[in-house]
């Protein structure tokens, strides 16, 4: 991996724990914070909507060097986990898991461009999928260290050990990242101008439905992996770092098929995947082997489509729209997140606390997302050989 790539990896891998460390320490959070598991919830919306907040930066620093931008993200994401891990109320650490979120989509935009660019020719997904992998090996190994920590030690640690690795990422973008030029100034309404066409929102409609249908079931799986999988919450950590494997091989298995077949069909292959996983949660009683399985299933399926998206969507935004373009699904997918954790909590609530019914609250919205992703694959995308010589 080149060194430039693995200082962008060291940025996702900070974004990724911030994002899904909290699904594996809520417990603990909620008992700190004085509420109940549904309300806590709230704590992984703040964060989605700060997502979708933060990437309104990108409009206005069109002009700005892409390694300054990456500079400025991390020292917001500084901030931000110092606030949470410094929290003494619920609504204290709302705002400091909105603050977090606000570089989050910004970030991946900002780093696919510049993986992308610096990618050696013909493996432009493999690149990005390198870089995302910080992101899959922070739920590998730094989301299950957080619940650990939860669990023995405190949960605030996690955060105060992520603000100290974004401090760290700056001095490695500093050092290995080398400069890239901005991209083409469309001015304020051009970066816009590929949200006019249809394609682009059907993915991102896709990747807003098939995250949200994800994380009705992924908000609340802590919970579900003792409830259902009948698991000590002692051993939850290391079924966090099976999850994060299956992120991590999800993603580069994803990257190597988008670099050799339709981004689109890529995509829709990882939707499947995960779709097929939620069906499974909710019709298979709940044992300690089958919850594993379904845990690693799903999270692999969740990361396969990481790299097809971004390069999706950085395609369509080419002409001024490069870095909104690949931001964009980073938003659609925590809006995702934060509405898939609103309706995992409401069916958690009129369920009695079924943790099977998250699950099928939502099936269907991954059925959309595959169906939307097989549909712009055959309208755009023609025949795997028309995909491949046009490349």
């Amino acid at each position: 991996m080149k060194r430039s790539i693995l200082a962008l990896a060291s940025g996702a891998f900070v974004l990724g724990a911030a994002e899904f460390v909290m699904m594996g320490i809520l417990p603990q959070a909620a008992a700190a914070m004085g509420v109940d598991i549904p309300t806590a919830g709230n704590y992984i919306s703040s964060y989605a909507i700060g997502v979708c907040v933060g990437t309104l930066m990108l409009v206005f620093g069109r002009r700005v060097p892409p390694k300054k931008l990456i500079l400025l993200f991390m020292a917001i994401t500084l901030v931000g986990n110092l606030l949470s891990a410094v929290a003494l109320n619920s609504p204290i650490l709302i705002v400091g898991r909105f603050i977090s979120g606000l570089p989050h989509g910004a970030f991946f935009g900002t780093a696919t461009l510049i993986a992308k660019t610096l990618a050696d020719k013909g493996k432009e997904a493999q690149a990005v999928s390198m870089m995302v992998t910080g992101q899959t090996v922070a739920n590998m190994l730094g989301v299950p260290a957080g619940t650990m920590m939860a669990e023995f030690m405190s949960w605030r640690l996690a955060f105060g050990i992520l603000a100290a690795w974004a401090a760290m990422t700056v001095v490695l973008v500093l050092a290995w990242v080398p400069r890239v030029e901005p991209i083409k100034d469309a001015g304020l309404a051009g970066q816009f101008r590929f949200l006019r066409k249809p394609g682009p929102w059907m993915v991102l409609i896709a990747v807003f439905t098939g995250n949200a249908g994800i994380f009705c079931w992924w908000s609340y799986v802590s919970p579900w992996l003792t409830e259902v999988g009948g698991y000590a919450s002692g051993v939850v950590p290391l079924l966090m770092m099976l999850a994060g494997f299956g992120m991590v091989v999800g993603g580069l298995v994803g990257g190597r098929i988008c670099d050799r077949w339709r981004h689109a069909g890529t995509a829709a292959l990882g939707q499947a995947i995960s779709g097929v996983g939620l069906l499974f949660v909710f019709l298979v009683p709940g044992s300690p082997a089958i919850c594993a399985i379904l845990t690693f299933w799903i999270a692999f399926g969740l990361f396969f489509v990481s790299s097809p998206q971004q390069l999706l969507m950085a395609e369509a935004g080419k002409g001024g729209g490069e870095l909104l373009g690949g931001a964009t699904v980073q938003v659609a997918f925590n809006f995702g997140n934060a509405v898939g954790s609103i309706i995992g909590g409401a069916m958690l609530t009129v369920s009695g606390m079924n943790y099977h019914y998250p699950a099928l609250g939502g099936l269907p919205l991954a059925v959309i997302a595959v169906a939307l992703l097989v549909l712009f694959s055959r309208r755009y995308e023609g025949s795997a050989a028309s995909v491949q010589q046009s490349r």
